[in-house]
C-alpha cells in the first residue's frame, strides 16, 4: 500500500470521521489508490496531508486524469533540432578552440566534426570548461568570457551567411501553430539563436523574441545543458507546467536537460545523414529518457498522437 494511503488510514480521529463516508467504501478507496498511480506515472506529486482535494480527484476515471494535463506547448531547441546550425557552428569555434590550446601548451587540435563529437549539445562556456578539465588548464573567468563572445561573433556571421533549416522543421511549424504555444529553449547564446532563427524564416514567423530562451544569456547564473534550470525558466516565464509541455531535443545533454525538468522529450534524428547514426542516436536518446523517436519533421503529429496518449 502507498505510504500516501497508509497515512490517510492512520489519520487523526477528526479526520477519519470528516472522510469516513469517502475511505469505508471498497471501490472508491481503489479509486483513490488508482488515481495515486496515474498522477505518479504523470510525474506529479500530490500532498499526502490534502486528503480532501485528493479524493475529489480520485472521483474522476483515471482514464480522464490525463485531461487535466494536455499538451499546450512545444519547446523547441535550436541547433540541429530547428536549424542546421550545428556543423557550422563548430567549424567557426574549432578554430578558437585550437588557439586556445596552443595558448597553453596543448598539442591537440580539433577539426569541427572532432569538437563536436565531444560536445555537441553544448554551448561554448561548457565547451571551454570542457577543454579546460580534459587538459588540465584553467582560464580566468575574464578569459573565458573573452573568449565566450569571441565564438558567439564568428558562429554569428556564419550563420548569417550560411544556415538553413531542418528539413520540412517550417512546415511541421506552420502546420500546428494554431494547436500549440512555441518557444525556443538552446544552450546556445541568446545572440546566436536569433540569429539562427532569423535567417531561415521562423522569426517572426514562429517565434517572438521573449519566447527565445538562452542558457548562456537567459539565466541569471549562465549555464549549459544537461543542467535543467533552462527548461524550468522557460517553463516559469512561459507561465506553464512541466507537464503540459513536449521538447524535441537531438542530443544527449539536450534530452537530460528536458528530461531532468520534467518534461516529455521527442528524440529527433533528422540532422544525422547516416541511417546507422541516427538509429543509434535516437536509442541513446531513449535510454536517456526520450519517449518516442522522430526521423523526420513530417512524423512530429504521430509522435504527439503518442505522446498524449501515454
Amino acid at each position: 500500500m502507498p505510504k500516501m494511503l497508509r497515512y490517510w488510514r492512520g489519520h487523526t480521529p477528526s479526520h477519519r470521521t470528516a472522510y469516513s463516508t469517502f475511505y469505508q467504501r471498497s471501490a472508491l478507496y481503489e479509486q483513490l489508490y488508482l488515481a495515486w498511480q496515474s498522477f505518479n506515472a504523470l510525474g506529479f506529486s500530490l500532498s499526502c496531508r490534502d486528503p480532501l482535494r485528493f479524493s475529489l480527484i480520485a472521483l474522476l476515471s483515471p482514464a480522464n486524469l490525463s485531461l487535466l494535463f494536455q499538451i499546450t506547448t512545444i519547446l523547441y531547441d535550436c541547433d540541429n533540432t530547428l536549424v542546421l546550425s550545428e556543423e557550422l557552428a563548430f567549424e567557426a569555434c574549432a578554430d578558437l578552440a585550437n588557439e586556445i590550446l596552443e595558448k597553453h601548451g596543448v598539442s591537440d587540435r580539433y577539426t569541427g566534426p572532432q569538437l563536436m563529437v565531444d560536445f555537441v549539445g553544448q554551448n561554448f562556456r561548457g565547451v571551454v570548461r570542457g577543454l579546460e578539465t580534459k587538459y588540465g588548464f584553467t582560464l580566468s573567468d575574464d578569459e573565458r568570457e573573452k573568449y565566450v563572445h569571441m565564438e558567439e561573433d564568428r558562429v554569428i556571421a556564419t550563420l548569417t551567411a550560411k544556415a538553413q533549416p531542418c528539413v520540412k522543421a517550417n512546415e511541421a511549424l506552420e502546420r500546428n501553430r494554431d494547436k500549440y504555444k512555441y518557444a525556443v529553449v538552446s544552450s546556445s547564446a541568446y545572440r546566436r539563436v536569433l540569429a539562427s532563427v532569423k535567417k531561415v524564416n521562423q522569426l517572426p514567423e514562429f517565434f517572438d523574441e521573449d519566447k527565445i530562451f538562452s542558457a548562456a544569456s537567459s539565466l541569471p547564473k549562465p549555464t549549459t545543458k544537461p543542467d535543467p534550470a533552462i527548461y524550468n525558466f522557460a517553463c516559469e516565464k512561459l507561465g506553464v507546467k512541466q507537464k503540459e509541455c513536449v521538447a524535441v531535443e537531438d542530443s544527449k545533454s539536450g534530452t537530460l536537460s528536458a528530461v531532468r525538468a520534467g518534461i516529455w522529450t521527442i528524440a529527433y534524428t533528422g540532422s544525422y545523414h547516416d541511417p546507422k547514426k541516427a538509429e543509434d542516436v535516437g536509442k541513446m536518446l531513449m535510454d536517456n529518457g526520450a519517449v518516442v523517436v522522430m526521423s523526420h519533421w513530417d512524423e512530429f503529429e504521430e509522435c504527439m498522437k503518442k505522446i498524449e496518449a501515454m
